[in-house]
């Protein structure tokens, strides 16, 4: 099947109106929902078309703020309390076979280097890591695409990191 200058202005026109793939489809006749949305995404027509689910996530994530600004305690404040406790355990340097379901499993060093090993502390109820390695692994909502550079590291965690 090939795109006509017809068909494509016909694609513009229903998909502009807000027209699902699948009745654009039908309408132009002979292409695939899948050639719709393909030929869309080429010609980088917006994605405006709203679906049930992503409305049904707005109208989630708005009562899930709500319940946090409620709480006063959100994903943020938990790992603050740990920035505040300031108190590490020291590293205890195990290898894979060592490991067990309490141990932390943060690596360090590459692991084709005889010198690799895991953290080793004891971990957090419910996570692979220790409270130092839980600040790094696990960032704020929102925050992930962000790189965080070396610099903006809290001193006192460099002390510990040093020290351990």
């Amino acid at each position: 099947m090939s795109w006509t200058e017809e068909k494509v202005a016909k694609l513009k026109e229903l998909w502009g109106k807000g027209n699902t793939a699948s009745q654009i489809a039908e309408i132009i006749g002979g292409i695939s929902r899948n050639a719709v949305i393909g030929k869309a995404h080429r010609l980088n027509l917006s994605a405006k078309i709203k679906t049930r689910t992503a409305t049904s996530t707005q109208n989630f994530n708005s009562s899930t703020n709500q319940k946090n600004i409620r709480s006063g305690r959100g994903r943020k404040n938990k790992f603050k309390s740990l920035i505040i406790e300031k108190d590490f355990e020291p590293e205890n340097p195990k290898q894979l076979e060592e490991l067990d379901e309490n141990s932390c499993k943060w690596p360090i060093g590459h692991p084709d280097e005889k010198s690799f090993y895991f953290c080793g502390r004891s971990s957090l109820k419910d996570f692979s890591y220790c409270k130092l390695h839980l600040l790094y692994a696990y960032q704020p909502k929102g925050k992930k695409e962000d790189v965080t550079e070396k610099e903006e590291v809290p001193e006192f965690i460099e002390k510990k990191i040093k020290s351990a």
